[in-house]
């Protein structure tokens, strides 16, 4: 028996004030029906709006606004289903009647699903560090997701409702899946890699990042399909994620902090003072703003070059952005310190020995006496 036949007989001593009346019998049930769904709608969605407000969280006050519209709505139909049940009408009807009753109820449910989806989604991508694999990037992916799982859902309860056979349709479905799923496998593929991404989180916008293949760059979008990063020469490369889940990434802005070590090498010719050079290369990091009091830079005498005593500044910045202008800052001055102090940056020479001249007779055998035609005459010169 379904609910609107219960509801019917429920009702029936009531009925028994209007005799046989049929029209007055609807007429009272569709009268009670409303006051019913009104009385819910005003009084005990207040009602519960006003403990709602009481709690820290906002989601449920969201769940019972989207909650009233539906339940009233279920309401009326379920009225409506029981006043057709007064006239009587015959099965045919009956069935098509309450066919189409409970589609719509089924839309209008699904519509609610949605966009309950929508907002629990939401407030979980609002906190990134208790739900990692959800946030603003990946929030519209799963949004579309529960979107085709609600519509799946939707077509099956109303094709249940008219009594249509789903087995042939599930099959076509299956097919269309499969052949769906080879011709986008490469963008499905980086679907999954680009949530992967976003879960493992090897990097974050504003990162600065070194590629395989060479390029550096600042972090400037991490979506569903691809990764896009600005290198220093405002060029945007787009990087399918499929490729970034399965290369190498050196993060220069990554570990506890984004603070970024210089390493500036320098040479000195042999017989130079160390302890001179250390101390100018020390003074030169600590006199530059860009370069971080903490940690503090160091000098180390790495090796003994073929024409030079190599030496090794490390120093950090605060971020990897300022590594080439604070390099420069540094050479500049480095080069600048040792000029005055009179320390010598060693560089390549060649000297050149010549053990002795070619002899004339040498000279001479290379000559070379060649005719050139032109016109009629023959000229003869001498190479060399």
């Amino acid at each position: 028996m379904n609910p609107a036949t219960e509801l019917t007989e429920l009702l029936s001593p009531l009925f028994s004030l209007f005799g046989e009346n049929v029209w007055a019998r609807a007429f009272a049930l569709l009268l009670i029906g409303f006051l019913v769904a009104l009385i819910i709608d005003r009084l005990l969605i207040r009602l519960l709006t006003h403990f709602s407000r009481k709690t820290r969280s906002s989601l449920d006050d969201q769940l019972i606004a989207l909650f009233s519209g539906p339940l009233f709505q279920s309401i009326v139909l379920l009225t409506i289903a029981a006043v057709a049940t007064v006239f009587q009408l015959n099965e045919t009807t009956q069935n098509n009647l309450t066919a189409l009753l409970q589609s719509y109820a089924v839309l209008i449910w699904s519509l609610f699903l949605v966009r309950f989806a929508r907002s629990v989604l939401r407030r979980m991508a609002a906190h990134p560090l208790r739900f990692a694999l959800l946030r603003n990037q990946t929030l519209p992916l799963f949004e579309n997701i529960a979107i085709v799982l609600v519509v799946g859902l939707a077509i099956y309860l109303i094709f249940n409702a008219w009594h249509i056979d789903m087995t042939a349709w599930l099959a076509s479905a299956g097919i269309i899946g499969i052949a769906v799923g080879f011709a986008a496998k490469d963008t499905l593929s980086n679907l999954f890699a680009g949530a992967f991404i976003l879960a493992d989180t090897p990097y974050k916008i504003g990162d600065y990042i070194v590629l395989d293949s060479g390029e550096r760059g600042e972090v400037t979008h991490i979506g569903i399909r691809s990764t896009r990063i600005l290198t220093r020469d405002d060029v945007e490369i787009t990087i399918p994620n499929a490729i970034m889940g399965n290369t190498k990434i050196l993060n220069e802005s990554g570990g506890p902090h984004t603070k970024f070590r210089l390493r500036v090498k320098v040479g000195v010719a042999y017989g130079s003072d160390i302890d001179k050079v250390r101390e100018i290369l020390l003074a030169v990091a600590e006199n530059d703003p860009g370069v971080c009091v903490e940690p503090v830079p160091l000098v180390r005498f790495r090796t003994f070059g073929g024409s030079s005593l190599d030496f090794e500044l490390l120093c950090w910045v605060d971020e990897p952005v300022l590594r080439g202008r604070i390099v420069d800052a540094l050479n500049s001055a480095i080069y600048k310190r040792f000029n005055e102090e009179g320390i010598e940056i060693p560089y390549s020479k060649h000297d050149l020995y010549i053990k002795g001249w070619p002899s004339q007779t040498s000279l001479a055998n290379t000559e070379a006496a060649t005719e050139v035609p032109d016109g009629n005459n023959n000229i003869r010169q001498a190479e060399r």
